[in-house]
């Protein structure tokens, strides 16, 4: 159903953001009716009882380390997606940690509410996180096996810088998979580890 009303009232929270430089940017409102959203000339509003499921998940990019992202599904309308970061130029990224956590945590309250048979899901699909699980851990000890042959060659220096680039893998790409792990939780306790903290 398209909206025809552009103008939020009092009532209705609102958030906008520019997944890319180039795109149009994406605005979604929390209305009593539903979930209006508008991407370009496209806009339309989903009725909160016909969602049918949403996900939760940190997605990091580039230089934004501190990125999160919120998909929702529903009959009849395309998969829409919120992120937590706006492009503003060419080479930057605004965070808008604070809105984004607002609006997300007042569309769960509203699906709640309107009693929605959604499901609610967390992390990465299953069938993405395990195989990359499984290379994260191979690659880890690959690395941690690489410092052991170093230091049996007496090689302090290349033991050094091995263990050096292992600790940065396993912190950050460790930190991504700890998020993202499947799973499912209640619209009232959302995972706080896939919400920017405010």
């Amino acid at each position: 159903m398209t909206d025809t009303d552009d103008t939020p009232s009092a009532d209705e929270l609102v958030y906008t953001y520019r997944p890319s430089l180039l795109g149009a940017p994406w605005s979604f409102r929390l209305t009593p009716a539903g979930l209006a959203w508008e991407v370009g000339r496209r806009a339309g509003r989903v009725p909160y009882r016909d969602v049918r499921r949403v996900r939760l998940s940190f997605k990091p990019i580039g230089m934004q380390m501190q990125r999160y992202q919120t998909e929702i599904w529903a009959d009849g309308m395309p998969k829409l997606s919120l992120i937590s970061s706006s492009w503003k130029s060419m080479v930057e990224q605004e965070r808008l940690d604070k809105p984004y956590a607002a609006f997300v945590t007042a569309l769960h309250r509203r699906l709640a509410e309107a009693g929605s048979p959604a499901t609610y899901e967390q992390g990465s699909a299953p069938l993405r996180y395990w195989p990359g699980l499984t290379v994260f851990f191979g690659i880890s000890l690959g690395l941690a096996y690489l410092i052991v042959l170093a230091l049996l060659d007496h090689g302090l220096a290349a033991a050094a810088f091995v263990a050096a680039f292992l600790a940065l893998f396993v912190w950050q790409t460790g930190g991504y998979f700890r998020r993202n792990m499947p799973g499912v939780y209640r619209p009232d306790a959302l995972p706080q580890l896939l919400l920017p903290k405010t």
